[in-house]
């Protein structure tokens, strides 16, 4: 498994270059190896440290830490979620369960954020859910009646008041709910880099490429050299599937996303001077789009089955014209080439939007594919697999092993084109919405 670093993202871009990148180019081996450097193995490997401060730990990724999926995503830290399909009271229920997973994510990324006093431009503001189509009410009336069903604060919003929060006449519905947060998914995740414990060891740009388990030890090959491990945890979320974990409950997919430049002060005028705030789509194919800080727009508006390691300069660029239109379509005022930057990430999912984390071995063991809600999921089932791998247990634990585990997905190339025949149905019933 070998994905290439980039410079194509402006979360990442926002940051400055780190120095003292170590790569594995030797044979080692150790007490616990962590696979994957993104929220979840930053997280198991902090955990680790605490449990075992003395132990040998490494955390290794195939590309620089953190800038995968990670810093690439679109920054909602999510409470609720719609396009669940939960609407009956049993399903009533399996939705709480999945709501007090998410309010966990939550507490734990707040914790540490307390504790390292880290700047991720942290804004407690909430998010919409929202649509330019009327008819779409209906189904933000069904979803209110769920959320006040667990209280959660709430309300729906006509076109008139989305005009004055968010600058555009564009959306004529939705719904706002208070418990969201908006931040820099890149700040945050450097900040767990910068704070990682003395005894993690850390190898970037180290591809695995294959791993078997004899007798009692994980063997594990990489690009240069090999670790033998007494523990392993597979982190990798959308390349667990290309490792051979779980093969069967996980498929990834691949989103790109663009960023404007940072609107001038005439620019920010012409749109009302709006507050920060963030968008998510009522149909599942629609545009997901953020307004930041620092006033840039984010736009992220296709997803699709597509190689997972790599999308070439002019693949991008095809879907950043996609991003121009959505972009203006929303805010004719500004700038056609407002764009300043475009990529392309991925995401891990499910057949029924449920989440990886598990013992698959004695000594292997497994937390991955958070369905687009990795900042705290991923966060929190890092923390929480390195407890369970150490074979204690938490309420923690308790609360994610309640939830309705993943369901069994046919094989390749029905898999793939099952996928993608629903994404084309999706995109067809969001194309105004795109």
């Amino acid at each position: 498994m070998e994905v290439l670093n980039d410079n194509s993202c402006s979360w990442v871009n926002d940051l400055s270059p780190r120095n003292n990148i170590v790569t594995l180019s030797s044979d080692t081996d150790c007490e616990w190896l962590i696979v994957g450097a993104g929220y979840t193995g930053l997280s198991a490997a902090r955990k680790l440290s605490q449990i075992y401060p003395n132990q040998k730990i490494l955390l290794v990724d195939a590309q620089l830490a953190g800038e995968g999926a990670s810093s690439r995503n679109s920054g909602y830290l999510v409470d609720t979620t719609l396009n669940d399909g939960f609407t009956s009271n049993k399903e009533l229920y399996n939705y709480k369960k999945k709501a007090d997973i998410y309010k966990l994510g939550i507490d734990v990324i707040k914790k540490f954020i307390k504790e390292y006093q880290v700047d991720c431009d942290w804004n407690e503001c909430g998010k919409y859910f929202a649509s330019s189509k009327q008819e779409d009410k209906k189904i933000l009336e069904n979803f209110s009646g769920t959320l006040s069903k667990l209280g959660f604060e709430h309300n729906l919003l006509s076109n008139k008041e989305l005009k004055k929060r968010l600058g555009t006449n564009f959306y004529n519905i939705a719904l706002h709910t208070k418990g969201g947060i908006l931040l820099h998914p890149g700040k945050l995740v450097r900040a767990m880099i910068d704070t990682l414990p003395e005894n993690v060891n850390l190898y970037e740009n180290s591809s695995l490429l294959n791993w078997k388990k004899k007798n009692s030890t994980v063997i594990c090959k990489f690009k240069n050299g090999s670790i033998k491990t007494k523990k392993i945890i597979f982190a990798t979320n959308g390349f667990l599937k290309s490792l051979g974990i779980k093969s069967n409950y996980n498929f990834p997919i691949t989103l790109t996303a663009s960023m404007t430049r940072s609107l001038s002060d005439e620019e920010f005028a012409s749109i009302g001077e709006p507050k920060e705030w963030g968008v998510l789509p009522v149909r599942p194919m629609g545009a997901t789009i953020r307004m930041t800080k620092d006033r840039r727009i984010l736009i992220r508006n296709t997803a699709e089955v597509f190689n997972p390691y790599q999308m070439s300069k002019s693949e991008l660029t095809k879907r950043s014209l996609k991003q121009k239109i959505g972009i203006k379509k929303r805010f004719p005022e500004l700038p056609y080439d407002i764009i300043q930057s475009s990529w392309s990430g991925i995401v891990s999912r499910t057949r029924n939007s449920s989440q990886i984390f598990e013992k698959i071995d004695e000594n292997i063991f497994v937390a991955g594919c958070y369905n687009g809600s990795g900042i705290g999921v991923g966060t929190l089932f890092g923390e929480q697999i390195a407890i369970k791998a150490s074979n204690e247990n938490s309420k923690e634990i308790e609360t994610i092993e309640a939830r309705n585990k993943p369901t069994w997905l046919p094989p390749d190339p029905i898999l793939s084109l099952a996928v993608r025949a629903r994404l084309i149905y999706e995109r067809f019933r969001a194309k105004s919405e795109i």
